[in-house]
């Protein structure tokens, strides 16, 4: 697939790496000759200096024949033009935009083939805002993922010491549940991904990733730890767009106060939020912290933009009392580093809009896909189309489809009834399958499973 993405940044050459790597013909568009410089040295893709918004400029980077046109600078405007001359003067025939600025949002009827021409909104502050809120809802979790509109989670824990599972075999999984069906699509063991099997034993550490219905994974989540108490009081340090979005979303059902610095940004929040406390100050203050009871604080969020002030403020408030800590880091290298220790989660907003981009860009019916363990895997869930002849899964038993090494597949989700992967189920026509990749590389050799091909009449 030919693909203009605009904007060189950390989303930008995050996604040109992985679509790099997958046999697409990339070209990159910035007005930084710099960054250009060092992802031509890395990758194998084309660079054009210059604005992605000015029509000369998208020519020379082949938006006559440009299937898709993905627009990830740091400016709204310029992406909205740049996908409204694509539109204009190149008919290309997909764009995608990401959009931060919650003022364009208000407006029905703007992003429409008539006004603004983008066909995929992507909205980081809201990607991350639903990241976090999932975490929140499950206590204990490093990773929850919806699929099927939610009916279906995907979650990561780690197994701790004297959970009822710990340093048993996986296949006495179902004896502890006869209940509850559930799946352990893959284990990292020491940064290692393991491909569970019957016999596979869960240790100590452990970061487990196991598949289930909505309503099951409290259930599943007890036998690998001890389960936590549902959250109550929670403190947001940041009023940005995404504390401001955290805090709406979280003050009906949890106590919520929220640090900002900046005096008049602090006023605009107070007047937006209903319940929430806002108060003015510096998240690294102490005093602060303590006046404002951080030792009975369930939740701390540090989501500013700076990620030196968000780990200083994660580390004081967890050495302070702070049950949890959850902490935005836009480097992504910053990420392995921080979390593990004083900091619980480390959250990197890049790794969360690249999966919701790389849905839009995947072949075949792929209609949601999850960036994993900082890029490492992914999560897919793909539609399953035609029939036994033209289809290479459709009226297949799970065990009976060739999936690539390291794929295995965890659950189908059949119009509202979730079956959990078993050797025996068959798949139908229109079935989502949730599909969990240990190599991204392989993502190529699942794709080709769900393109429908010639029957023979």
């Amino acid at each position: 697939m030919k693909i203009i993405i605009l904007g060189a940044g950390q989303v930008g050459g995050s996604l040109a790496e992985h679509l790099a790597s997958e046999s697409n013909d990339i070209t990159i568009v910035d007005t930084n000759g710099a960054f250009l410089t060092d992802l031509q040295d890395r990758l194998d893709v084309g660079v054009v200096c210059g604005s992605g918004s000015y029509p000369d400029i998208l020519e020379s980077a082949g938006a006559r024949d440009a299937e898709m046109l993905i627009a990830v600078t740091n400016s709204d405007e310029v992406n909205m033009v740049a996908c409204q001359i694509a539109h204009t003067l190149f008919r290309t025939p997909t764009k995608i935009a990401r959009v931060r600025a919650p003022e364009y949002f208000n407006r029905s009827g703007l992003f429409q083939s008539s006004s603004i021409p983008i066909d995929v909104i992507i909205s980081p502050e809201q990607v991350v805002t639903n990241y976090i809120c999932r975490l929140i809802e499950f206590p204990g979790a490093l990773q929850v993922l919806d699929f099927a509109d939610g009916k279906v989670q995907l979650v990561a824990v780690k197994a701790y010491h004297g959970g009822p599972l710990v340093g048993q075999e996986l296949r006495y999984l179902r004896q502890h549940m006869p209940n509850v069906d559930t799946r352990v699509a893959a284990i990292f063991r020491r940064d290692r991904p393991i491909l569970p099997e019957g016999s596979t034993v869960i240790e100590v550490d452990d970061e487990v990733f196991f598949i289930a219905a909505r309503n099951h994974i409290r259930a599943v989540m007890s036998e690998l730890r001890r389960l936590e108490h549902p959250y109550k009081r929670i403190i947001i340090a940041g009023g940005g767009h995404i504390g401001e979005r955290l805090a709406a979303t979280l003050e009906h059902r949890y106590q919520v106060k929220l640090l900002e610095r900046d005096e008049a940004r602090s006023a605009v929040v107070a007047e937006t939020l209903n319940r929430t406390v806002v108060l003015r100050g510096d998240a690294t203050n102490q005093e602060l912290l303590l006046q404002e009871g951080i030792e009975d604080t369930d939740v701390f969020l540090a989501v500013t933009n700076n990620d030196q002030a968000n780990i200083m403020s994660s580390m004081l408030a967890k050495r302070l009392g702070a049950r949890k800590v959850m902490t935005l880091i836009n480097k992504p290298a910053f990420v392995d580093l921080v979390q593990g220790g004083d900091i619980d989660i480390a959250i990197s907003p890049q790794q969360a809009t690249i999966g919701s981009l790389l849905t839009h860009v995947r072949r075949a019916d792929i209609v949601n896909l999850h960036s994993l363990r900082r890029g490492a895997a992914e999560a897919i869930e793909a539609i399953a189309h035609g029939d036994e002849r033209s289809s290479k899964v459709v009226g297949r038993a799970i065990g009976d489809v060739d999936l690539p090494e390291g794929a295995s597949i965890g659950a189908i989700v059949r119009g509202e009834e979730v079956i959990i992967a078993h050797d025996d189920v068959v798949i139908l026509a229109e079935d989502h399958l949730i599909i969990f990749l240990m190599d991204k590389r392989r993502i190529r050799d699942v794709e080709k499973l769900f393109e429908v091909g010639f029957g023979f009449f």
